[in-house]
């Protein structure tokens, strides 16, 4: 009830074209006290909008945040499948949550699930994803490959590939991937892959791709922990990214390196995927359950293993870990 009254006021703004309007009229017109209306304009101003009020001549919004809209992503978006249904969310917890929901209800291939805010955003191994309103994109994928549940991580392989080239085809940067699914620029991390699978034990149901990408944060947002290790498109490059621009082009080129890698099988995403790694020939440290173990990543397996030769010369292959750069 809450948000349809503000979207009855919002409505109300946008058909007033930026003539002021009085509090009375205001509750009139959406159908409650003045003292609602204020209670819900203060909320718009925590929510990026500003209003200016001038006594006895009402409210009028000066500026509003720059969101992302279903229908801004839509138009002009080139694909066949990847974004032809889209479910837009002003603020949720995670929008893997949102789309595993809308996968078990039986939502089409391609259904993308965008959020201008997750309050509990999270990558591998549970942890927090810092997901602040009207910066970034946070958004998670359904996909419903025929193939068999073991493939299901290179997905995550494929998606770093394509938001990659996204970047590199919308700015100057050149982004480079740590395994499996880290995006790095000038060795802070801009983006987190998270690949969830619902599958039997032969076939798959869906895999969900979670992409958290900092866009267009400053550095003063960040928390005072991750200044150092985070960065965004904004930080990168001193100019704002069209966020609604920047998920078409990462859809486009997923669709497109999907496509091929369902024909044609994993090895193209694997020599493109090596091209962007940051971590080839350098000394690494993997942290697994297990233990750790420290070599040189030589390069992932024809099935997107990790494949990492330590100083007595022996491969050791690793399907999952927390990787670390050693200077």
């Amino acid at each position: 009830m809450q948000s349809e009254l503000r979207k009855r006021l919002l409505d109300a703004f946008t058909d007033s074209e930026k003539e002021f309007l009085s509090g009375q009229h205001l509750a009139e017109l959406i159908g409650c006290t003045r003292t609602a209306v204020w209670k819900h304009i203060e909320v718009l101003r925590k929510e990026g909008y500003e209003l200016e009020a001038v006594r006895r001549k009402g409210y009028r919004i000066v500026k509003v945040p720059e969101k992302i809209t279903a229908n801004e992503v839509r138009l002009g978006l080139t694909t066949k499948r990847l974004g032809q249904h889209i479910h837009y969310e002003e603020s949720v917890d995670s929008t893997q949550k949102i789309a595993l929901r809308l996968s078990l209800d039986g939502a089409p291939e391609g259904t993308v699930v965008i959020a201008e805010e997750q309050t509990a955003g999270r990558g591998r191994m549970e942890r927090s994803w810092h997901s602040p309103k009207y910066t970034g994109v946070w958004m998670s994928v359904i996909l419903r490959p025929n193939l068999v549940p073991q493939k299901a991580p290179q997905l995550t392989l494929v998606v770093a590939v394509a938001v990659v080239q996204a970047i590199e085809e919308l700015t100057t940067l050149h982004p480079q991937i740590k395994w499996p699914n880290d995006l790095l620029i000038n060795g802070k991390k801009m983006t987190g892959i998270l690949t969830e699978l619902q599958a039997e034990s032969d076939r798959i149901n869906s895999v969900i791709i979670g992409v958290g990408m900092n866009v267009n944060q400053e550095k003063a947002s960040y928390p005072e922990d991750l200044r150092s290790i985070a960065t965004s498109l904004l930080m990168e490059t001193g100019m704002k990214v069209n966020r609604a621009e920047l998920i078409q082009h990462v859809l486009s080129k997923l669709e497109h390196l999907y496509d091929l890698y369902l024909q044609e099988g994993f090895y193209p995403i694997k020599i493109l995927w090596e091209s962007y790694a940051i971590s080839i020939g350098k000394m690494i440290k993997a942290r697994m359950l297990q233990g750790n173990i420290y070599g040189k990543a030589v390069g992932i397996t024809d099935d997107g293993v990790l494949m990492v030769e330590d100083e007595q010369g022996k491969i050791h292959f690793i399907y999952s870990a927390d990787i670390e750069l050693q200077d």
